[in-house]
């Protein structure tokens, strides 16, 4: 009995230690993608809708230098905040629930979503590529590009609600998350489906560069980071607490 205890206990040090690891990549992660802004704030504000092939033809031509510096910093730290999402899965796993469905559905989820991110990415990329091209063509991969930065936020709704439906879903004596961060996931979920409608909307709020699909999108996801980072961080460090109490 002991010596399986002892093995529980060095078996949970070990899970905690790189749970914490990854978690404190979460601070640089957010540090590089401030920099990429500071240094290459080419796209705020954002682009219009409304601006003509020539316009954004032009533009792209303009900012070559600043646009494939964005496209260079984002393929770098793209998948900077994967660390966070999947201790977040870890954890889901370690709910009191009936099925480990939401913890595949998760990351599933996250992988999406990150891709729909890279693409716009090189679609940026592409434009400033060759600035001589065709300006629909430009015109064309800046579309695809806001479309994908802003629209496809359905994945991280998801990812949400299965974050959320665990945690209502724990029947563990000591829950692994409050119930508040279920209540949390929901409303921010809530919040970011007015994107979903930016490919309707040339201009308004709900156009890609408008108050509720960009303003609010990023301002909601940004503040979202940060409260599960240090929502994670106690979850973990309790995880530590009851790796002690077993050894």
């Amino acid at each position: 009995m002991a010596t399986s205890r002892a093995i529980t206990a060095a078996s949970s040090a070990m899970n905690t230690r790189g749970q914490r690891i990854l978690l404190w990549t979460v601070p640089p992660a957010a540090a590089l993608f401030a920099l990429a802004y500071l240094v290459f704030p080419v796209f705020s504000p954002p682009l219009s809708p409304t601006l003509t092939p020539e316009q954004v033809a032009a533009f792209f031509a303009e900012n070559v230098t600043g646009i494939l510096g964005v496209a260079i910093l984002c393929n770098l730290i793209a998948c900077s905040l994967v660390p966070l999402f999947a201790v977040t899965a870890v954890q889901i796993s370690r709910t009191a629930t009936s099925s480990s469905a939401f913890t595949y559905a998760y990351i599933i989820c996250v992988g999406v979503g990150l891709t729909a991110f890279i693409l716009a990415d090189y679609c940026w990329a592409m434009a400033a590529f060759r600035p001589e091209r065709d300006p629909q063509l430009i015109s064309l991969l800046n579309d695809m590009a806001w479309f994908f930065f802003i629209a496809p936020v359905g994945t991280i709704v998801v990812q949400n609600l299965c974050l959320a439906t665990s945690i209502y879903l724990d029947a563990g004596p000591e829950p692994i998350f409050p119930r508040w961060v279920a209540h949390f996931n929901i409303v921010t979920a809530a919040l970011l489906v007015p994107s979903a409608f930016s490919i309707l909307h040339m201009s308004g709020p709900l156009a890609w560069n408008g108050a509720a699909s960009f303003t609010l999108r990023l301002s909601v996801f940004a503040c979202y980071i940060v409260v599960m980072f240090f929502v994670l961080l106690g979850v973990v460090n309790r995880q530590g607490a009851e790796r002690d109490v077993l050894a």
